[in-house]
């Protein structure tokens, strides 16, 4: 069964509208090896379309949850999404990166797993502004700021 999307849009640009999304989205088969990998997912990883497809998915997220706690394994299982879940990864050249992944199962006509999908987005921009808002915002900060604490404080060494 063809749906209207499927005739409407052209395998080409499917591909081109997947390139042009700001977030990492890969497939797998029922194995776990990678079937898509869009441009994002390369930029994110720093592996390339070419060497992620037909490897596992763990072998090139490596992420803290692949072994145990795997989203899309757990999808498979249950046929449930997940949704924005924050995890870390394993770049290809060893910086950990903080993203944050969505998995859904794909089913044929007769509503058979045949795959997954997973999105995900680098946290790592907003995981720095938080520190550094966090940095900026220190104990002391906080009390230099505010004007009752001030006049505490200039008051204290009359108490001596």
């Amino acid at each position: 069964m063809t749906t209207l999307v499927e005739k409407m849009l052209p395998p080409a640009h499917a591909q081109t509208i997947l390139d042009s999304v700001a977030d990492g989205v890969f497939t797998v088969d029922e194995k776990m090896r990678i079937t898509y990998f869009n441009r994002a997912a390369e930029k994110i990883t720093g592996v390339s379309r070419e060497e992620a497809i037909g490897q596992y998915c763990f072998e090139i997220l490596r992420a803290n949850v692949c072994e145990r706690t795997c989203s899309l394994r757990c999808s498979f299982e249950t046929g449930k999404q997940t949704i924005n879940r924050h995890v870390n990864i394993l770049r290809a050249d060893g910086k950990q990166i903080p993203i944050s992944i969505s998995t859904a199962v794909l089913r044929d006509d007769n509503g058979n797993i045949v795959g997954g999908v997973e999105t995900f987005r680098d946290l790592s921009t907003l995981e720095e502004l938080q520190k550094e808002i966090k940095r900026a915002y220190t104990f002391e900060d906080i009390v230099a700021k505010n004007h009752q604490m001030l006049k505490i404080f200039d008051f204290l060494p009359n108490l001596a």
